[in-house]
Formats: structure tokens, C-alpha cells, sequence
């Protein structure tokens, strides 16, 4: 137990190497910790309580039902970020728009967060792994005003901290400052989350693919053609490789940055801009990988550099090790003209 360091201690002790280290991100870190230690015990009792689980009857504003733990992560997540003075505004993929945190205090704070309060929340009712995606940028108004459209549609190379809490066999919250990536693990007889998976990086090269596989005739041809290629029987190169898809963006992330994959989403004939938000799961998720050694990529271009239009803009998304998103790049560039 005396080798143990918690996030906390952990946050504190790396705070030199925060972009524009004042503390006031060391705080914010410490919201995100707070709201999801509630979201945890609350997923911890789906199935013993019923009114935690199940739909609400509502649909966000990609059209998608709303799950009841959806709503109340949004809110758990809001009110932990409104309440440390930090945070001048929080976009979410639950909200139609930024919500403004209006307090004196908020509205002299210095970042905006994005977030997906929970990823995969329809895994809920069936017990799962779901998670929670964040994304956090230093604001480019003026502080001591309201944030603008424009502090939270900033391309992804913008942002000062990401991360991901995975709820599953274990909780984890997995972040990076732009100096690796960190793993904690939260022990309930503690109430902490302790260091787990430090400087965690993700091989070059992957013997898993993630993709929905049931949308197969409506992929584009490049990777229809990269499945086949995933599928093909050439033991020197590790194929045919394992396909592993949960549903989860965190889960399947999760698995892969520790094992070595790719995962793709791309877009179909009923998505032809992808699926995935950009700013609430593809950048922040971006971020990490890159990170960790590894690449994000819409198919042609880095993900990170694409500039947002919209707070709920989608994209095609393909995101892991290195040579896998290379080659799947490749693919997509040589068959582009062949649908």
C-alpha cells in the first residue's frame, strides 16, 4: 500500500506540465474524478433499482433515445464542473446547445469542457462496459464574459487535457495532459482512484479490428476491402486477425490501446458524414491515441486538424495503432473511386 499513488497525488505532483499551470486544471481534474465516482455508484446498481435504467422517453438531439442514466450523468457532470469556479461553459452530446455557467466566478474561468457523460449507455440495461469522454480547452474570449460558439469549436489540437472513465469489471479514468497517458484505478474500499497503467503506449501493430460489422454493405469499398484484408488467412503477418466489437466507443478503445487494434467507424450510406461527434468523442479520443503512440484519422486526413463547424459535426473515425490506421488509410485512398 505505501507504493500507491492516487490521482490526486498524482495530479499535484505532474502539475508543472500543464499547459498554463496555475492549478485551476489541477481543480477541474478533480470535478471530473468527483462526478464520476457518482455516476459509478449509480451504474453499480442497475438491475436493483428500476428507476435508473430503461429509457426516458426523449430523444437528444441526434435523434438518439435518450437512456435515464444518460440524463442523470449529464447533470451529475454539469454540476461537479459548474461548481469548482473553473469552467465557464460545458458542451455536451445531450444538449441541443453550450450551456453557460453564469456565477461571476464561472464566467472568469479559463476553460470550456466537451463531454460525452455517457458512452454506450444503451449497454446499460444488459451489463456492459459504458464510459464517460471528456475534452477540455482553454477558452479564446475574453474571461470575465460569457463564452462564445467559438471556445468550443476549436480543432482538436487545441486541447489542453482529455480523457475517459471505463465502467466495467473495474472503473477506470484514463487521461493526458499532452505528456502520456495515465491510468487510475478506483478502489471502492478507498473511495480513490489509485495509479494502474502509467506512461500507458499502444503497439504498433494490432491483431484486433472493431467495427460493426452488420453495416458491412453499406461501408465504403476501401473498407470493405480492409475487412477482407483483416480476414484473409496469412499466418506470417498475424492474419487473420480477431474481431472484437462491444458497442462501446470507451470499451473498444479501451481494449485496444492495451492489446494493439483499430477501430473504425466510418461512414455509411445512411451516415455519409460518419457517425461519431467530433468534438465530444472522436478529438478527445484523438488526443489520447496520439498520445499513447498511436493515430486517428478520418480516413484521410488527421483528425485533430479538422476544423469544427458545428458543436455536433460527425465524421467517419478510425483510430488505433500505427501501422493498422496506416494501412487502412491506404486502402480507402486506393479504392476511393471504386463504390
Amino acid at each position: 500500500m505505501s507504493g500507491l499513488r492516487t490521482l490526486g497525488e498524482f495530479i499535484v505532483e505532474k502539475q508543472a506540465d500543464f499547459p498554463h499551470a496555475t492549478g485551476d486544471l489541477s481543480s477541474l481534474l478533480a470535478s471530473i474524478r468527483l462526478a464520476a465516482k457518482i455516476v459509478n455508484r449509480e451504474i453499480n446498481k442497475a438491475g436493483l433499482v428500476d428507476d435508473i435504467t430503461g429509457a426516458v422517453g426523449t430523444e437528444n438531439v441526434q435523434g438518439e433515445a435518450q437512456q435515464k442514466l444518460d440524463v442523470y450523468a449529464n447533470d451529475k457532470f454539469k454540476s461537479a464542473l459548474e461548481a469548482r469556479d473553473q469552467v465557464c461553459g460545458v458542451a455536451s452530446e445531450e444538449e441541443d446547445e453550450a450551456v453557460t455557467f453564469n456565477k461571476q466566478l464561472n464566467k472568469n474561468a479559463k476553460y470550456v469542457v466537451l463531454m460525452d457523460p455517457l458512452d454506450g449507455s444503451s449497454n446499460i440495461d444488459v451489463n456492459v462496459s459504458v464510459g464517460t469522454i471528456f475534452s477540455i480547452y482553454r477558452r479564446v474570449s475574453p474571461i470575465g464574459t460569457p463564452p462564445t460558439e467559438e471556445d468550443f469549436l476549436q480543432p482538436g489540437n487545441k486541447q489542453v487535457a482529455a480523457g475517459y472513465v471505463i465502467y466495467g469489471s473495474s472503473t477506470m479514468l484514463v487521461y493526458t495532459t499532452g505528456n502520456g497517458v495515465n491510468g487510475f484505478t478506483y478502489d471502492p474500499s478507498l473511495g480513490t482512484f489509485c495509479l494502474s497503467h502509467e506512461n500507458m503506449m499502444i503497439p504498433e501493430d494490432g491483431f484486433i479490428y472493431s467495427i460493426n460489422e452488420g453495416n458491412y454493405i453499406r461501408f465504403p469499398q476501401g473498407v470493405k476491402k480492409y475487412i477482407k484484408y483483416c480476414q484473409e488467412s496469412q499466418p506470417s503477418e498475424g492474419r487473420p486477425y480477431t474481431s472484437r466489437y462491444i458497442g462501446s466507443l470507451v470499451s473498444d478503445f479501451h481494449r485496444n490501446l492495451l492489446k494493439g487494434g483499430i477501430y473504425l467507424y466510418p461512414s455509411t450510406e445512411s451516415h455519409p458524414q460518419g457517425k461519431l461527434r467530433l468534438l465530444y468523442e472522436c478529438n478527445p479520443m484523438a488526443f489520447l491515441m496520439e498520445q499513447a503512440g498511436g493515430i486517428a484519422s478520418d480516413g484521410r486526413q488527421r483528425i485533430m486538424d479538422i476544423e469544427p463547424t458545428e458543436l455536433h459535426q460527425r465524421v467517419p473515425f478510425f483510430v488505433g495503432s500505427k501501422n493498422m490506421v496506416n494501412k487502412v488509410e491506404d486502402f480507402l485512398e486506393r479504392y476511393s473511386d471504386s463504390e
